[in-house]
């Protein structure tokens, strides 16, 4: 009875193995350049006919452009993702460029779905990022020019120019459609609205001034 209960958890565990093995997380082709015409949903995009690839699905222009930087953060995302550049597609990787006013806040964010990397190109950042529950320790610096930085996916992290001049960065993260949450604009002005009896408590405040808030949003 022993041999056989060994044999039977031997299958199950070769059985179990096949069928992780069964999953191919490299490329199976040289690219797969997402199709913007189809409307099938996919986890990611479906791959448009490799006849058909031209040099305008890996390229991108007008990354050296300052962003607009005239708004209530004093920053500006440039995204390069999967819908800039449809030859990104299934290749886990994207950057950004990000203007920063003096005194300009790229605010607390997320990426649920990348870890990123930043390098400063110009002027003066103060960084950081807050651990998970429950100890939701702050860990920050302040890169000046060349300096580089890395935020763990998933956890809310901040830049903030603390100079009196423009600053810019690049970010390279680690997914084709990294996502960004801005904890402010979610929490606040989210549709429909979060309950105001759900912030007051969440956020130790009275309904007015989570009125005045989300009023913002």
């Amino acid at each position: 009875m022993a041999n056989q209960s060994c044999f039977r958890i031997l299958y199950l565990l070769v059985l179990s193995c096949s069928i992780a093995l069964a999953f191919e997380p490299s490329p199976l082709q040289d690219f797969c350049i997402a199709d913007k015409t189809s409307s099938a949903l996919v986890n990611g995009r479906v791959c448009k006919d490799p006849k058909l690839a031209a040099a305008s699905d890996f390229f991108f222009s007008g990354l050296h452009v300052p962003g607009n930087t005239s708004n209530a953060q004093g920053s500006k995302v440039t995204p390069v993702n999967v819908a800039q550049i449809p030859g990104l597609n299934s290749f886990g990787i994207s950057l950004v460029r990000i203007d920063y006013a003096p005194w300009g806040m790229n605010p607390p964010h997320t990426h649920p779905r990348a870890t990123e990397i930043l390098t400063v190109l110009e002027g003066t950042l103060e960084v950081g990022f807050v651990t998970s529950n429950p100890d939701n320790i702050l860990i920050k610096k302040v890169l000046q020019k060349g300096d580089v930085f890395v935020f763990p996916i998933g956890l809310i992290h901040y830049q903030r120019n603390i100079g009196y001049v423009n600053a810019v960065a690049i970010a390279a993260l680690s997914s084709q459609n990294p996502g960004a949450i801005t904890i402010a604009n979610a929490v606040f002005g989210s549709n429909p609205a979060i309950g105001s009896e759900v912030l007051t408590k969440a956020f130790q405040l009275d309904k007015k001034t989570v009125d005045l808030i989300q009023a913002k949003f």
